[in-house]
Formats: C-alpha cells, sequence, structure tokens
C-alpha cells in the first residue's frame, strides 16, 4: 500500500484546509474558475474529475463480467443495496431532516437544494475509491473489478432516471439535457475510454503493460482529487465559514446514511455467509458513494454556489473519515465471516 493510501484522511483533510483557506484569501481567483463554463459544466471541475476516473477506469477488466454468474451473491448483495435502497433511503432522510425536524430554520428553497445534492450522492455508487477500500480490508480484488464493471454498466442506463424521478418527487425542476449531458461526460466517456486504452494496452503489452501505465498514472488521479477537494472547498469557502451549523446539519442524515446502509449491507452478507473477502468490499462499496459525479451533476445543474453543491462537497468532508471507520470494523469482525477456500466460486 502507498502512502497515499496510508495516510488518506491526513491528505484529504490538508486538501480541505487549503481550499478554505485559499477561498477566503483569494475569492476572485475562485470566481474567475467558477465562470469557466459550458453548457453548465464547469470546465476545470470536469478535468479534474477526468483526471481521478480515466486511470479508474482504464483498471476495469469488462471481460469479467461474463464470470458474473458463477459468483452471484455477492454481486447480488452490491446491487440491490446501491439500486434499490441507497437512493430512496437518502432521499427520504433528506426529505425527514430538511422537511420535517427542520423545517422551520431552514428556508424551504434551500431545502430543496440541499435535498438536490444529497440525492445526488445517494444515486452516484463508488467507483474511483473502491479499490482503496477493497484493498484495505485485503478484499478479493478481481471480484471487486466484476461489482465495479457491472455497477458501471447500470449507472450509464440507471442514474439520470434515477435521479430525475427522486429529484422530481423533491419537486425539483429537472433539466433533463443536462443531467444526460452530465452523465454522457463524468461516465460514459471516461468509460469508453478507459475500454479503448486497456485493450491498446493488453495487445501491445499484455496485462504487465496496464499494471505499468496504473502505476505511472496513479500520481496524476492522486493529484486530481487533492486538487478537486481543494477547488471545490474553495468555491464554497464563505458559505462554510459563514454556516458552520449548516454544514452539520447536512453532514448528520449523510452520516445516518452511511452507517445506516453499511448495517444493511454487512447485516445481509453475514446471513448470505458469504466470504469475509467478497463481503466487505460489497458493502463499501454500497456505502460509499461516487462523489466526483455527484458533485460535477450538482454544479451543473444547480450551480457552483448552489445549496446541492454545498451537500455534495459537505459529502466529501464526511466520505473519507466515514470509509476508513467502516474499513476498520470490517477488519475487526472478519472472524464473524467465513473464510474462502481454495477456488470456491459460491458467492
Amino acid at each position: 500500500m502507498g502512502i497515499f493510501e496510508r495516510f488518506l484522511s491526513l491528505w484529504v483533510a490538508l486538501a480541505i484546509g487549503a481550499g478554505v483557506g485559499l477561498g477566503l484569501a483569494v475569492p476572485g481567483v475562485f470566481a474567475a474558475v467558477a465562470g469557466l463554463e459550458v453548457a453548465r459544466v464547469n470546465l476545470a471541475v470536469a478535468v479534474l474529475v477526468w483526471v481521478m476516473i480515466y486511470p479508474m477506469m482504464v483498471q476495469i477488466d469488462f471481460a469479467a463480467i461474463r464470470d458474473v454468474g458463477r459468483r452471484p451473491r455477492g454481486l447480488a448483495l452490491t446491487l440491490v443495496v446501491n439500486w434499490l435502497i441507497k437512493p430512496f433511503s437518502m432521499a427520504a432522510l433528506g426529505w425527514l431532516f430538511f422537511r420535517v425536524v427542520w423545517a422551520d430554520v431552514v428556508a424551504p428553497a434551500d431545502a430543496t437544494e440541499y435535498i438536490a445534492g444529497m440525492i445526488l450522492l445517494g444515486v452516484a455508487p463508488c467507483t474511483a475509491m473502491v479499490f482503496v477500500w477493497s484493498q484495505l480490508t485485503r478484499g478479493d480484488a478481481a471480484y471487486t473489478l466484476v461489482q465495479v464493471s457491472v455497477n458501471d454498466v447500470i449507472m450509464i442506463f440507471a442514474f439520470a432516471p434515477i435521479a430525475a424521478f427522486l429529484l422530481g418527487v423533491s419537486d425539483v425542476a429537472v433539466p433533463w439535457e443536462t443531467l444526460l449531458l452530465s452523465v454522457v461526460l463524468y461516465v460514459v466517456a471516461p468509460l469508453l475510454a478507459g475500454i479503448a486504452t486497456r485493450r491498446r494496452l493488453v495487445r501491445a503489452g499484455g496485462a504487465a503493460l496496464v499494471e505499468r501505465f496504473l502505476s505511472r498514472a496513479k500520481p496524476f488521479t492522486v493529484l486530481g482529487l487533492l486538487a478537486t477537494v481543494v477547488l471545490l472547498f474553495g468555491f464554497q469557502a464563505g458559505r462554510i465559514v459563514a454556516q458552520p451549523v449548516v454544514i452539520a446539519m447536512i453532514a448528520l442524515p449523510l452520516l445516518i446514511q452511511s452507517y445506516g446502509i453499511f448495517a444493511i449491507a454487512y447485516g445481509g452478507a453475514y446471513a448470505l455467509r458469504l466470504p469475509h473477502r467478497i463481503a466487505a468490499p460489497a458493502c463499501l462499496i454500497g456505502t460509499s458513494n461516487f462523489f466526483e459525479l455527484a458533485v460535477a451533476v450538482a454544479i451543473s445543474l444547480f450551480g457552483l454556489n448552489s445549496g446541492a453543491a454545498l451537500a455534495t462537497v459537505v459529502g466529501v468532508l464526511v466520505e473519507v473519515p466515514v470509509m476508513l471507520s467502516l474499513v476498520w470494523l470490517a477488519n475487526r469482525t472478519r472472524h464473524h465471516f467465513p473464510e474462502e477456500t481454495g477456488a470456491r466460486l459460491t458467492a
């Protein structure tokens, strides 16, 4: 494990601090970057998201999908949590807190945007950081590839309809053109680019060349992640400092969602008697978010300074410490799950 994975929480915390500090010190610079938009898509965010996602897409071996039928239970658990539970529980928690619990202290228009940002987080299952969480729990790397591959294929077709449905239920006008453009830009295009790159690398030098490419690309992925965090917190620096209570109000349902979804998934994995190498990554995939996509779509739909964008940025703030705590919990409870032996393919 590299230095980035070992000290991930520290790097993200430093990037958050740098973003807020720079946003307060040189707000004009961030305002200028915020103005770099085409069709409501911020170009700086789009480039950084691509820098993060593209190498991860190259890592995905879609040929592995052919083996899904041999080990269906772990994959089925992830898909049920990601697409049948998580988006709807997030929308329900957002509505409960901002329409009921805090209805008297949050303006209706702001509440609507906060809920929208939370929904976008809930509809975007994790892609980029999945491999880190799997590695930290000594997960089955090949099976994690299968889970990510299938999730990405489903995301192409399911993200926009589910997001549109839940946003519509939450009384948010859905600009379909922008939503579909975001899916194409942040999911379909890097996915196709990753597939094409992987095929060329495999033809040129096999799996060894793919690994060498990923090793060289990894620093750019790290820099892309940290630069995105700096940029996002710089955009929202004024609001974060001026409204710390709002940050806490958004963070609370996100925390409940994260730990609640993990509990559901982990309980399901235990009931299915999944090996820990399958169970832990499956549950962590279902718990974490593709926050890069959620942030980008929130900015595209509602603008850089919107409550929706703020909610997705709070998702970034919550994500890393929560996931690291769940990694610790998964590792501490390993003995409650059966260990995979030999070449068993029943999971």
